[in-house]
């Protein structure tokens, strides 16, 4: 009785003390609810002069700018290319979701970087540091800005696809690079890139669909007909993959192919 007793005060304490803790937590917040330095209105005030609508325009045009960048970086660099090339590989080795969709597209982001380096490079020397500078004004930064960038397009660029787009568009072909209008180069670049990645994996997947195709024929005439034939295949294409160093491979041919 006397235990019972001892262990009853001590749950009473216990439960008292959990209460004084969420009580003073509670104060805590409701003290802390309370800010002691007011919070600044925002008003929204009408342009008094053409300098200021102009201000506003290019702010907008900044914002919508940063919005489109992942657009920009995928459909007007190497990125398209890499990262079908790179899932062509997964699938041809059968590994399910290894490696991961995040490996490949950081892989496929990196790639890209090392590929577009030195157009970065010529677009910052010729366009960004002029402009900063005050050398030229926005207009001129962002045509010479264009240049390296659809130089690169133009070389991978197929003439097949620009002619697709031109009649599409109604407009008449051009005598010299330099007149494609870039609203008809871009949807021809993307669509080249596109023949290019799914030519690459073609030829990707002809090796392995050999593996799948012997595997299945030796199992078969084994008469090992409830033995899936992935589960011999897939470790010899890892093997196979591993001994031929294929990443190096594969991301040797990505890259020279946009030099």
């Amino acid at each position: 009785m006397g235990m019972n007793k001892k262990k009853l005060t001590r749950a009473f304490k216990i439960l008292f003390l959990i209460s004084i803790i969420m009580f003073l937590s509670l104060d805590c917040r409701i003290a802390y609810a309370q800010p002691s330095i007011p919070i600044p209105r925002l008003d929204i005030e009408t342009a008094q002069s053409p300098e200021d609508v102009v201000d506003s325009m290019e702010i907008l045009g900044i914002l919508t700018i940063l919005a489109l960048a992942p657009s920009i970086l995928i459909m007007m660099t190497s990125f398209t290319r890499i990262i079908i090339v790179l899932a062509f590989v997964r699938n041809a080795l059968g590994t399910q979701q290894t490696p991961p969709n995040q490996v490949l597209i950081g892989l496929a982001l990196f790639l890209t970087f090392f590929v577009m380096s030195p157009i970065a490079s010529q677009v910052n020397r010729q366009a960004v540091q002029p402009y900063l500078d005050g050398r030229i004004d926005q207009e001129a930064a962002v045509d010479r800005a264009m240049e390296p960038i659809r130089e690169f397009m133009l070389r991978q660029t197929r003439n097949k696809d620009l002619s697709l787009f031109f009649e599409l568009s109604g407009r008449d072909q051009v005598e010299t690079p330099h007149d494609i209008p870039t609203h008809i180069l871009i949807p021809a670049f993307i669509t080249s890139e596109l023949k290019t990645a799914f030519q690459i994996g073609f030829l990707i997947y002809i090796p392995f669909i050999v593996i799948d195709m012997v595997v299945a024929s030796t199992l078969m005439s084994m008469g090992m007909m409830m033995l899936p034939p992935v589960m011999i295949s897939l470790p010899i294409k890892i093997l196979l993959f591993i001994l031929v160093d294929g990443w190096d491979l594969v991301i040797k041919n990505l890259v020279a192919g946009f030099r």
